[in-house]
């Protein structure tokens, strides 16, 4: 059936608009020609799955519309037929065609609260994540994790989210473990694992197991005894920094015993990775040490380090780090970041930060909030600002209240036009311009001068 009468018939309904995809993938594994069957075909894939899915290939494309596309005639319904159209092809032969489905559905699920849409169809949706997991090659794995943590985000806690965990889980488990998968896969699989277990999980053994297979990984980056003074990065190192980043996220959520366990076992080892000549591997340690701090300052309000003195040297050094050899962006980046931990851990001090989203504020105030803001801006991208604006299970974690209702008109009044924009970024890249052309002249005038 040619597409334009297709598109016209009704889909209303948590099965409708489907069949058709699902009947052609069901056609193809009993037999029939993957050309004549399948929506995609391999040769196709390129051209027919970028046409499908260039609405989608970028999160921007749906944060730039915001809350106000949802309020026009037509475009929900649209929006959600063409995600029925992404599921189905899921289940498609070619991977790259399946690859692209996946990360269509999770872009969308970035920039929207889709929740009735998903709860709907997030069976179908886990079984198509736990398919790719198992038989999907690096990309696919990643597209598949990614989109399992946004899925966890939209669902939020509870019985929904707590079974895509218990399917999931397992499966991100062995993917971590498995020193023969791809180091990329591995890393996306580890903060997956951890954003879920965060959101999903309700029984404290699996979070201590989680925990548990985190540290087994990036404790292998600690510097052992017979090791020299500096540790070396591997093709692992990226893989160990994001299994950090996820144990430190979850080490907010434990109990207060728990927490004291695992602050005696890793505030004497961690500063070792501060030795890294990885710059994001000394910069996930210390941020990591300066929320540890900051965890056991709060229940001890006397906390002692015995190791203040030397860690506080090490701080100091990264916080003013001037060697040649390093490069002059990761020196900048580096000597910013740790200025604010060296502060945290010799002062006890935080400098306040300001997230503006929609009419509303945010004040980030201490490491634990950094450090959770940091972790879902990564795996939402551009779409965090419309989920702390949306999601309540956002908004409850930062302690933003009930979402804040704007009637359409005030929406359009905040809203900039792409018009306004480039006009505005325009201006801002002739002004730069403008001074680079001065600052050229002032030294060419001096240079006349000598």
């Amino acid at each position: 059936m040619p597409k334009n009468k297709k598109r016209n018939t009704p889909h209303r309904g948590g099965s409708g608009g489907s069949g058709s995809g699902a009947a052609a993938a069901t056609a193809a594994t009993t037999g029939g020609q993957h050309r004549n069957v399948q929506p995609f075909s391999d040769e196709d894939a390129s051209i027919e799955t970028m046409s499908h899915c260039s609405g989608y290939s970028d999160p921007s494309s749906f944060a730039e519309d915001g809350p106000e596309v949802l309020d026009e005639e037509g475009t929900q319904e649209d929006l959600e037929y063409k995600l029925k159209g992404f599921i189905d092809l899921t289940l498609d032969k070619s991977a790259k065609t399946r690859q692209a489905a996946l990360e269509s559905i999770k872009n969308a699920l970035a920039s929207k609260m889709l929740y009735e849409f998903i709860l709907e169809r997030r069976m179908t949706l886990t079984d198509s994540i736990e398919r790719c997991l198992k038989k999907g090659k690096s990309d696919e794995q990643r597209a598949a994790a990614a989109l399992a943590s946004v899925l966890c985000i939209q669902l939020g806690p509870g019985i929904e989210s707590e079974e895509v965990l218990k399917t999931l889980g397992p499966i991100l488990k062995k993917i971590i473990c498995d020193g023969t998968a791809s180091i990329q896969a591995r890393q996306t699989c580890a903060t997956c694992f951890g954003v879920c277990c965060f959101i999903a999980t309700d029984d404290i053994t699996e979070l201590y197991s989680t925990l548990e297979c985190l540290e087994s990984i990036f404790t292998k980056s600690y510097l052992k005894e017979k090791d020299t003074n500096v540790i070396c990065s591997t093709p692992n190192t990226v893989l160990h920094i994001s299994c950090l980043l996820a144990w430190t996220l979850l080490l907010t959520i434990c109990p207060i015993n728990e927490v004291k366990k695992k602050l005696e076992m890793h505030f004497h080892k961690l500063p070792s990775l501060l030795s890294s000549d990885d710059v994001n591997m000394r910069i996930a340690a210390g941020e990591s040490l300066a929320l540890m701090f900051e965890l056991a300052r709060g229940m001890e309000s006397d906390f002692f380090y015995e190791d203040m003195e030397s860690l506080t040297q090490m701080l100091r050094a990264l916080a003013t780090d001037g060697n040649k050899h390093r490069a002059k962006v990761d020196k900048r980046k580096q000597r910013s970041v740790f200025r604010d931990i060296l502060r945290a851990v010799e002062e006890r001090d935080f400098p306040t930060e300001t997230v503006k989203f929609g009419p509303e504020r945010m004040y980030i105030d201490c490491w634990v909030k950094k450090h959770t803001y940091d972790t879902f801006k990564e795996v939402l991208g551009s779409g965090m600002q419309y989920h702390l604006q949306s999601n309540e299970f956002l908004r409850n974690v930062f302690e933003l209240g009930p979402p804040v209702m704007l009637d359409a008109a005030t929406l359009k009044t905040m809203k900039i036009s792409r018009f306004e924009r480039h006009l505005y970024n325009s201006a801002a890249f002739k002004a730069r311009t403008k001074a680079r052309s001065k600052c050229r002249d002032k030294r060419a005038d001096v240079g006349e001068f000598f």
